[in-house]
């Protein structure tokens, strides 16, 4: 598996921006040429320059110090957003799967009727009834998007509960809870951790949209949604507002996405590299 992963150029490189990332978020204090909270009215709508290599903001605030303790916002709610899905998705979906009957259609309705809504609008619709802070937005993108994990696991446990090693285990008298935990969950790891993988980036995109329209993540705290509301503000006179942050999400999710793709076809059997 680790072979066929690191001769997978796309996964290499999903590992690498990641990886670099992480160790931005990590490194803040130490990166940071600046505070990223301070004013500096001298210094208003700056353009790169060898002082502030990505600019200013309308408040003199250093955009790169900004940019880069804002990794630690968007990496946060992501891996935490997705942790929260992943948790609720796979019990549900296990439930479904492994006992079917009433309960799998008692689940998949309700998974249903929630798919029924659009996400982003219903993340704002529980968003206006809670404070914008960091906490809320994570749990609301967590618990308004564990919906594509169950279904995946509901059809892994489907698939697997019927194979021999599960009749096996049945045969020699293994309780429900070992043969799930033991024999089934394991098997259903791959998909799951691609699953995971991949949702991250949808999170990291989730949060920067709300922190955009102003009901994510608020000021004065960076993050790289509300760095662009800063930036529609001033777009005709302070590109860099607008671009640096844009390329900063579109960097994070595309490495999300391809080392997900990456781990997809060294954990899957069935895909044969070249």
């Amino acid at each position: 598996m680790l072979d066929r992963l690191t001769n997978n150029p796309l996964a290499v490189a999903g590992f690498l921006i990641v990886g670099l990332l992480c160790l931005v978020a990590l490194s803040a204090p130490w990166l940071a040429p600046y505070d990223p909270q301070a004013i500096d009215t001298w210094h208003i709508l700056e353009s790169p320059s060898k002082a502030h290599l990505l600019g200013t903001d309308p408040l003199g605030r250093d955009c790169l110090s900004r940019l880069i303790y804002g990794a630690r916002i968007s990496l946060l709610v992501g891996i935490v957003a997705v942790g929260i899905a992943t948790v609720i998705g796979t019990i549900l979906g296990a439930l479904a799967g492994f006992y079917g009957k009433w309960i799998d259609g008692l689940i998949m309705r309700f998974v249903d009727i929630i798919l029924c809504f659009p996400t982003i609008f219903l993340i704002m619709a529980v968003i206006a009834f809670l404070e914008p802070s960091i906490l809320n937005i994570m749990a609301v993108i967590g618990l308004t998007s564990w919906m594509g994990v169950a279904r995946l696991v509901r059809a892994e446990f489907l698939s697997l509960r019927r194979r021999d090693f599960v009749l096996a285990a049945r045969i020699s008298g293994a309780s429900n809870a070992r043969i799930v935990f033991s024999h089934i969950l394991p098997n259903a790891v791959a998909p799951i951790l691609v699953a995971t993988t991949l949702g991250v980036g949808g999170a990291i995109l989730t949060e920067s949209a709300l922190s955009f329209l102003g009901i994510g993540v608020q000021p004065p705290t960076p993050s790289w949604g509300n760095m662009l509301t800063e930036g529609k503000d001033n777009l005709e006179i302070a590109w860099w507002l607008s671009m640096f942050p844009g390329m900063a999400i579109l960097v994070t999710v595309l490495g999300y996405n391809l080392l997900g793709e990456g781990l997809r076809d060294a954990l899957d059997p069935r895909i044969r590299s070249d």
